[in-house]
Order: C-alpha cells, then sequence, then structure tokens
C-alpha cells in the first residue's frame, strides 16, 4: 500500500508541475531562453515575453514540438512600462494563471555617462526597473490571492560592485536587488516568495565590443548562458534570497567588505577601463 501510495504522490506532483505556467521577460535571447528550455524540459508550460514576435514564434514551435507544453507568446517591447501594464491586461483577458514570473528583461549601456546617450539611459530605467515594478506588484496581488506563486528578478554582479562606465546600469541593478530583497521580506509567510538572481558576465549577445574588451572581461571571463539559467531555475523552484552564480563573481561582490571605499573605486575604474 504505501508503494502505491508514493507512486500516486508523484503522479500528482507531475500533474501539478504540468499545469504550472511560468511567465519570463526578456526570453528570446540569452539566460531568458536557456531557462525557457530548462523549464520546458521540466514539464512547465510558459509564457514568453519579448520583443521580436518572430523569434518567440519560433522558440514556441521548438518547444512545443519537443517538450509538449503550452508556449504562449507576447510581443512587448517593455522598454516603455505601459507595456508591461498591457501584457498584465493581455495575460487576464486569455484567462492565463501565472504561477511563477521571471523578471529577466534588461538591458546595459557602457560609456561616459556625459557622452552616452540619454533616451538610451531613460530607456533602460524604464525596462530594468519600472516595467519590473509593474509586473512584480500586479502578478504578486494575484499570487497573494491564491497564496501561492514565485517571483524571481534578475539583478547583477554589479548591484554589489558599481562600476564606473556602467553608472546608469549600475544603479538600476542596485535598485533591483534592494526592491526584491525588501519585498521578499514583507511577503514572507504569505505563500509568495521573491528571491533575486545576481550573476556576472555572462556571454550572451548583451555584451557590445567595448564591454568584451575592459579589463573587467579579461580577468573575469563570462560565464555560459546555460549554466547561469540552471542556477536561475534551481533558485525559482527551490531557493530564497538572492544568489551569486559563481564562486569568483561571490567573491568580488564581497571585496568591498575589506578594502576601504577611495581604493574599491580605483580598483572598479581600471577593470571597467578598456584594455590598453
Amino acid at each position: 500500500m504505501e508503494e502505491v501510495k508514493f507512486g500516486q504522490d508523484i503522479n500528482k506532483q507531475k500533474h501539478k508541475k504540468m499545469n504550472q505556467t511560468v511567465l519570463i521577460t526578456g526570453a528570446s535571447t540569452g539566460i531568458g531562453l536557456e531557462m525557457a528550455k530548462q523549464l520546458a524540459a521540466k514539464k512547465f508550460n510558459l509564457i514568453l515575453v519579448a520583443r521580436s514576435a518572430e523569434k518567440l514564434q519560433e522558440i514556441q514551435k521548438h518547444l512545443q514540438d519537443q517538450e509538449g507544453v503550452t508556449v504562449k507568446i507576447f510581443a512587448k517591447d517593455l522598454s516603455n512600462s505601459a507595456n508591461a501594464i498591457s501584457l498584465y491586461n493581455d495575460v487576464k483577458r486569455e484567462n492565463s494563471k501565472v504561477d511563477m514570473l521571471i523578471n529577466n528583461a534588461g538591458v546595459g549601456l557602457y560609456g561616459n555617462f556625459t557622452e552616452t546617450s540619454l533616451d538610451a539611459e531613460l530607456d533602460m530605467i524604464e525596462l530594468n526597473i519600472s516595467s519590473l515594478v509593474a509586473l512584480t506588484k500586479l502578478f504578486a496581488q494575484d499570487m497573494l490571492i491564491l497564496k501561492s506563486g514565485k517571483i524571481m528578478n534578475v539583478a547583477s554582479l554589479l548591484a554589489f560592485l558599481p562600476f564606473p562606465y556602467y553608472s546608469v546600469y549600475s544603479a538600476t541593478k542596485a535598485f533591483v536587488l534592494a526592491f526584491s530583497e525588501t519585498l521578499a521580506a514583507e511577503l514572507e509567510g504569505t505563500g509568495v516568495t521573491v528571491t533575486t538572481l545576481c550573476p556576472g558576465p555572462i556571454d550572451t549577445p548583451f555584451n557590445t565590443d567595448s564591454m568584451l574588451t575592459t579589463n573587467a572581461y579579461k580577468a573575469n571571463k563570462p560565464m555560459p548562458a546555460s549554466v547561469v539559467a540552471e542556477s536561475g531555475v534551481d533558485l525559482l523552484l527551490d531557493g530564497k534570497g538572492k544568489k551569486l552564480v559563481g564562486f569568483n563573481n561571490w567573491f568580488i561582490s564581497n571585496l568591498p567588505r575589506f578594502t576601504p571605499d577611495f581604493i574599491m573605486m580605483k580598483i572598479k575604474k581600471n577593470l571597467a577601463s578598456q584594455r590598453k
């Protein structure tokens, strides 16, 4: 009898998993795409969001054919936070229940602050902060009603270690980390969890030629997107708090605890500078 019951429990867990849906923003490339693949392989249904409808359609067909899961797609440019709100409304209109949310969409910009594009930086703030806050609030409110749900926000190593020449990007990721940690405390005991993934350099199209030729990228090689995604999936499903991916990134994030600020900033500026 115990063996039958154990088998029944396993079947119930599988059935529950197959009926759970994960929404991923920034799902057409990089770790967003890799997390989509890994979650589909675990038989989670998906709602994928990115700007390119064509890329999303290709991913949708591939994952549905290969993994047999349901994949819904929404082509949205989240650098306008109004589109984040419309995304939520579109998902609700289709009666799609979001059990887990991964706020992965983000963009960076490298260069002297006084020389970089103001429009690009304002779009970055909208994408990295405003849309993330909007989606988190709207879906968290639904999750609270059901007393169940998981939200994972993607920050960065630079949330701990803001770099010169990444001034606005570093600030947006510091916001994501602070916001996620405080929200996690607010929601403790509700059945809704909030976690934060904090990767260092990743081998994705996010990296520009100017980024790749800095001292930092020579000293701290980008990790494969699939490896970072695996850590992200583990954190989403079973983790708590925040997670830095890789020992090297964990060690670097702790350097400010033992290094005077003025020395640390000189080190960071050197790392963020172009290789000579």
